[in-house]
């Protein structure tokens, strides 16, 4: 403990009086200052120099989800789609004497839907830097053919982890069935740590798309030439919380 003239003490372990009597929080003690949440696919800059206080980041990373393939059944035959994969997830505590300068943020993009019979693509990964990343989850696969007779089609496999003190893999897709000529479901989407897949379509329609960050789209399914378009995964996010 240590006191001023003026007899105004202060715990030493959280506090300090400086040599002009002021009471001064000790640096990194003062906890969650701030949070910053990047959501918007794309690139950005965290320049630690706007923050002369800052003791530690703590680094939240979410890969982007993929997107489905498309669908187009022949005649009298239908098309399933499996799901793709969701996005993975990272996290790491980290000391400002580890972070750089200027750390480059990346947010992935939700990868688009395929177009007619073709596969959808992959999520774009997230990272702070090269400290946290996270692997976007890949595309939907146009594997089945369309026909009648019972068949299956794979999701896509989530993808594996990426860097960081917490790093898990993302989702895998669902599978898709064909029963008959029109009987079947496609594969939902893969689930992400901060968001959800597409459902599993049991009728035609358009690939089905999740819900909160990173998950995968589910597939599409088609009868009698009818076009279904995938659907597109889900971005990733990047949160930063900054501590004093």
């Amino acid at each position: 403990m240590r006191c001023a003239m003026a007899r105004v003490c202060a715990c030493g372990e959280y506090f300090n009086v400086n040599d002009e009597g002021e009471l001064c929080l000790n640096p990194g003690t003062m906890g969650l200052r701030e949070i910053l949440t990047f959501s918007a696919p794309g690139n950005y800059q965290f320049e630690k120099g706007n923050y002369p206080w800052l003791a530690r980041v703590r680094a939240r990373v979410q890969g982007a989800g993929g997107g489905s393939a498309g669908a187009v059944g022949d005649a009298v035959e239908s098309v399933w789609r499996a799901g793709a994969a969701g996005g993975g997830y990272s996290e790491s505590l980290i000391e400002e004497g580890l972070i750089g300068a200027i750390e480059t943020i990346v947010v992935g993009d939700g990868g688009d839907g395929g177009i007619g019979n073709s596969p959808g693509l992959a999520g774009g990964s997230s990272s702070f830097g090269g400290l946290v990343t996270a692997n976007g989850g890949g595309g939907g696969s146009a594997s089945m053919p369309s026909g009648v007779v019972v068949t299956t089609a794979s999701g896509t496999n989530g993808p594996p982890p990426g860097v960081g003190q917490i790093a898990i893999g993302g989702g895998s897709g669902g599978g898709a069935i064909r029963l008959a000529d029109r009987s079947g479901i496609a594969g939902a989407g893969g689930d992400s740590h901060l968001g959800h897949g597409g459902i599993a379509r049991p009728t035609q329609g358009v690939g089905t798309t999740g819900r909160g960050y990173g998950g995968g789209a589910g597939g599409a399914a088609s009868f009698d030439r009818n076009t279904y378009n995938g659907g597109a995964g889900i971005q990733g996010i990047v949160i930063i919380e900054l501590y004093g």
